[in-house]
């Protein structure tokens, strides 16, 4: 049975709890086979990276499943998946302004968070739209079902800030709000900042400097206002800069919450090692041929050991 009412931050809290609950949850949507040997687990440890967007789509899919199968929203309305559209999962009903989450699924034997968090601040005033990190692995470690390691939930303002007070370093490194686009369709509108590098000479540099100094105290301290934003277009007209293609990825907004949930992954044991032990023996690369070959042997052996995948014995062909 639903609360008798709930306000947007009170959906956001149930919600969140929910979402944190789902670690060591096991999600039924797709299932890897083990390996039949040794050597077919190594391969299949070099290319399992490759099913994370897959995987991480069909997550973000079910998890709004999950939270529609809780009974506190009844009565309230429904969790619906935006496709596209920001955030990812919006509460359509009777609560008001509209509770949402961004979901972001991580592989964390890749070499880091490679979703990208770009939305302005001006998307946050009313914070009713957080972040979910959903970390996941399959159950054992490169086969089986997803499961979810650990959950990490912020909201999406102090993202936004984290972010933008790590990226922005006038003149050195902008960053710039979208253009005012409210009058297009939905699909035309503009929601993105961008980051841009400074690419001009050290003379330039030492001019631009100055332009920015002119601004007064807090010059350099980030602000999404019109006035200060046409400051920072004036200064990318008179100098060059770069657009920076890796800007907003979320293994390097460096925002608490998230540093001490990637702390958390990395800390967790699967399969007899942690994440961090397992990330290090994955990472078997060697441009030198005896330590490469030393690596994968010992590559082998921890799949093997681990994972429960015999040695030696016949393969089985199904």
């Amino acid at each position: 049975m639903g609360i008798p009412f709930m306000t947007t931050q009170e959906v956001i809290a149930v919600a969140s709890a929910h979402l944190a609950s789902l670690a060591s949850h096991t999600f039924d949507v797709l299932t890897i086979t083990k390996p039949v040997s040794p050597d077919a687990a190594v391969n299949l440890s070099r290319i399992i990276s490759k099913l994370s967007p897959l995987l991480g789509n069909l997550i973000e899919f079910n998890t709004v499943e999950f939270l529609n199968s809780k009974d506190e929203f009844e009565g309230f309305g429904l969790w619906w998946r935006q496709d596209p559209g920001f955030p990812d999962t919006v509460f359509t009903g009777t609560v008001e302004p509209t509770p949402g989450f961004e979901i972001k699924a991580w592989f964390p034997l890749a070499t880091e968070i490679t979703a990208r968090f770009k939305d302005s601040q001006k998307h946050f005033t009313n914070d009713n739209t957080y972040v979910a990190l959903l970390a996941w692995l399959p159950e054992h470690l490169i086969y089986g079902k997803p499961c979810i390691v650990d959950v990490c939930v912020a909201s999406g303002q102090s993202v936004a800030a984290a972010r933008d007070n790590h990226y922005h370093n006038p003149p050195d490194y902008l960053v710039l709000e979208p253009e005012d686009t409210r009058a297009r369709t939905r699909n035309l509108q503009q929601t993105n900042t961008n980051g841009l590098k400074f690419q001009g000479t050290r003379a330039e540099f030492e001019q631009a400097k100055k332009i920015v100094e002119s601004w007064g105290p807090d010059g350099r301290a980030y602000k999404p206002a019109r006035e200060y934003q046409q400051l920072l277009h004036a200064l990318r007209g008179q100098f060059n800069y770069r657009l920076d293609t890796n800007y907003a990825k979320m293994d390097r907004i460096v925002h608490a919450g998230i540093e001490e949930f990637k702390r958390r992954v990395d800390a967790t044991t699967v399969n007899g090692l942690t994440v961090a032990q397992w990330k290090r023996i994955l990472a078997f690369k060697d441009d030198d041929e005896a330590r490469q070959t030393a690596k994968e042997m010992r590559l082998r052996e921890a799949l093997a050991s681990h994972l429960e995948i015999p040695q030696d014995g016949e393969i089985e062909i199904r």
